[in-house]
């Protein structure tokens, strides 16, 4: 049957051997770990005690990851595995593990973001243009002033003052920019058979970053 977590087997304190008065029991099993890699989508069910179910997800290649900032979450693409404070292995083999560092692909939250609020992420304020552009600036305005008559102007009050109140951290918005942003998974791949997280920012990204550079130089 494998390896057992049972103490039968053991000796006792005194050395002696311990009489074995009965079987090895299907829930002392002990399982290897599943060492999620970066995939496309392959999950076991493994029955528990109880008849509980996990799901060992042996491949991942997406997740569901928040935005704190803002409260939403997103279903996204994970592109690497780049830091993991535990084991250097598991950035190099790309193992998907609770608390390690991941790339994510940004476009779902500037999607989200460009459609809640009209303006694009990491645009700079000011910005060289041609007639065209603004005569094609013109048109947008246009049909942002058609498209807010048509909400209630309570509502779209509230949206205007949330997008001015809440400051983005400039590292996270040159992230943005580059398409790809850091994230930290939250889950437990080889138990719930998903790479669940959040978007890393403010200090804790500071000190992700300081980490992965002094890596990067030794």
């Amino acid at each position: 049957m494998g390896i057992s977590r049972d103490g039968r087997h053991k000796l006792r304190l005194t050395g002696g051997k311990k009489k074995i008065h009965k079987k090895k029991r299907k829930y002392e099993l002990g399982r290897p770990p599943s060492n999620t890699k970066l995939g496309s989508r392959q999950v076991h069910v493994v029955r528990g005690r109880g008849r509980n179910y996990k799901y060992r997800a042996i491949k991942l290649d997406s997740g569901s990851f928040s935005w704190p900032t803002f409260g939403i979450s997103k279903n996204t693409r994970i592109i690497d595995v780049v830091y993991n404070a535990s084991n250097n292995e598991l950035v190099r083999t790309k193992t998907l593990v609770k608390n390690c560092i991941v790339v994510i692909d940004s476009h779902p939250f500037t999607t989200w973001y460009e459609n809640t609020f009209g303006t694009t992420l990491g645009k700079k304020k000011k910005e060289k243009k041609e007639e065209d552009n603004k005569e094609e600036n013109k048109q947008e305005v246009e049909n942002n002033e058609e498209a807010a008559k048509e909400e209630t102007t309570k509502t779209y009050g509230v949206i205007k003052k949330i997008g001015k109140s809440k400051t983005i951290d400039p590292l996270l918005l040159e992230q943005f920019k580059q398409g790809r942003v850091l994230a930290c998974i939250s889950s437990r791949p080889g138990q719930c058979g998903k790479a669940d997280g959040y978007i890393i920012e403010g200090d804790e990204l500071l000190f992700y970053k300081r980490k992965m550079d002094k890596k990067k130089r030794n």
